[in-house]
């Protein structure tokens, strides 16, 4: 009898283990549903979204940023005389490359606004200089010159899109900090989360882009 005893409190504290660890399981599991269901993961799904957002307006920039070089030295080969177009174009360049915004920089106004303000100043330089094309037919026509110019007007309807990509995604994520029931998650384990500062959306950005210079 004693024997048997001995044999049956094992199998009955391993069942025991077996049945508590399934409890924990299940219960983790159900903690992770209730809290999926009550919006704990939009205010983190949302940021990283705007973060990716705004990775794609950094790639467009500097896809723009990699062709002016070119685009320099070809009208400079034809309108050489254009020297403070030129040389407006460089300088702006260099002001633009120089204002770096990183994803942990997006909730910092003052900081997006200076990247905001560079490159609208590179925007207008590049279009003063791709006017000067008017006065030199043989630029007008050069092949290099045309692909050139081909390749900044798509990437500038890239940075609309992608500008106006990532004020959706933003817009998004500060809404869930202030909406309910997202509310409360932001209130609690997400306190630190703070708004992030958007583009100024330019009229008519909710059409489709049209560059023109």
């Amino acid at each position: 009898m004693f024997g048997n005893s001995v044999t049956y409190e094992p199998r009955r504290t391993k069942m025991l283990n077996i049945i508590y660890r399934t409890r924990i399981v299940i219960t983790i599991i159900s903690l992770g549903l209730a809290l999926s269901a009550c919006g704990y993961n939009t205010i983190p799904t949302l940021e990283e979204q705007a973060k990716a957002r705004w990775s794609d307006v950094q790639n467009q920039y500097q896809r723009r940023t990699d062709l002016i070089p070119n685009l320099v030295a070809t009208v400079q080969g034809y309108a050489a005389q254009e020297k403070s177009v030129l040389t407006a174009v460089v300088e702006a360049r260099a002001k633009a490359t120089q204002i770096k915004v990183d994803a942990s920089d997006l909730t910092d106004p003052a900081k997006l606004k200076a990247f905001q303000d560079a490159q609208n100043q590179l925007t207008g330089a590049l279009g003063r200089l791709l006017a000067v094309r008017e006065n030199y037919p043989d630029l007008k026509s050069n092949a290099n010159f045309l692909a050139l110019q081909s390749q900044l007007e798509n990437t500038e309807n890239g940075i609309s899109v992608a500008r106006r990509n990532y004020i959706d995604a933003v817009r998004a994520y500060n809404l869930s900090l202030r909406t309910f029931p997202t509310l409360l998650w932001a209130k609690t384990f997400f306190l630190g989360n703070k708004p992030m500062a958007e583009f100024a959306a330019s009229e008519g950005s909710e059409k489709p882009p049209q560059v023109k210079f």
